[in-house]
C-alpha cells in the first residue's frame, strides 16, 4: 500500500510549509487526485487517519479528496480526448501516439488551520 508512504510525504510537505507560516491546529487537507494515479482513494483516507492520529497537529483532522479529471492528447491528430473512456488509443484516429496531459497527479491542494 502506498498510500502510507504519500501521507507520510504530504506530512513531511506541510510541516516544511508550517515552519514558515506557524499553525496550531489543522484542521483538514484537501487533496487533488488523478482518476488515473493509481491511488486507492479509502486506502489513502484509511493510511491518514492511521498516520495523523498521534500526531497533535494532525490530530482528529479530516481528509478530503478532489478528482482531477484524466485526459490525453494525440500526438498524431491532436484529439484531446478521456483518457478512462479510450486509455492511449485515440478515438479519432486510433493512433497509439499519445500522451496522458492531466490525472496522474497528487497535490495539496488546501489546508484549513487555526
Amino acid at each position: 500500500m502506498h498510500e502510507l508512504s504519500l501521507i507520510h510525504n504530504v506530512v513531511d510537505t506541510l510541516y516544511d510549509t508550517f515552519e514558515k507560516q506557524p499553525v496550531r491546529k489543522v484542521r483538514s487537507v484537501t487533496l487533488s487526485v488523478g482518476t488515473v494515479s493509481g491511488i486507492v482513494p479509502h486506502y489513502l483516507t484509511d493510511a491518514w487517519k492511521w498516520f495523523v492520529k498521534e500526531d497533535e497537529l494532525f490530530k482528529d483532522s479530516e481528509l478530503k479528496i478532489e478528482f482531477i479529471h484524466a485526459y490525453s492528447t494525440c500526438l498524431d491528430c491532436g484529439e484531446v480526448y478521456d483518457t478512462i473512456q479510450f486509455a492511449k488509443i485515440c478515438p479519432k484516429c486510433q493512433s497509439e501516439h499519445t500522451v496522458l496531459k492531466q490525472g496522474n497527479e497528487l497535490l495539496i491542494k488546501e489546508v484549513e488551520v487555526e
